[in-house]
């Protein structure tokens, strides 16, 4: 099972912002799982591969999108201060 989301910000600014809040360096992943998040210029890119079971896909997806709305909402917040 493969994914790729894009998306799209109003500068390369924000987009890098939200790339690197859900791109930490340390975390592990399980075995069969493969995510790469790249930012270029305005969008954000997010490749997902997962040769175990679809359980392990969706969660991946709901935990990214979970993650993408947390680091909008705070480069939002910021933004506004």
């Amino acid at each position: 099972m493969e994914a790729e989301i894009s998306l799209f910000y109003k500068n390369n600014k924000q987009a890098k912002a939200v790339a690197n809040a859900v791109s930490p360096d340390n975390v592990k992943i399980p075995e069969g799982l493969t995510i790469q998040t790249v930012q270029r210029g305005r969008k954000f890119l997010t490749s997902i591969k997962c040769k175990s079971n679809l359980f392990t896909f969706i969660a991946t997806l709901d935990d990214l999108l979970g993650a993408v709305s947390v680091a909008e909402r705070s480069v939002s917040a910021v933004k506004e201060r």
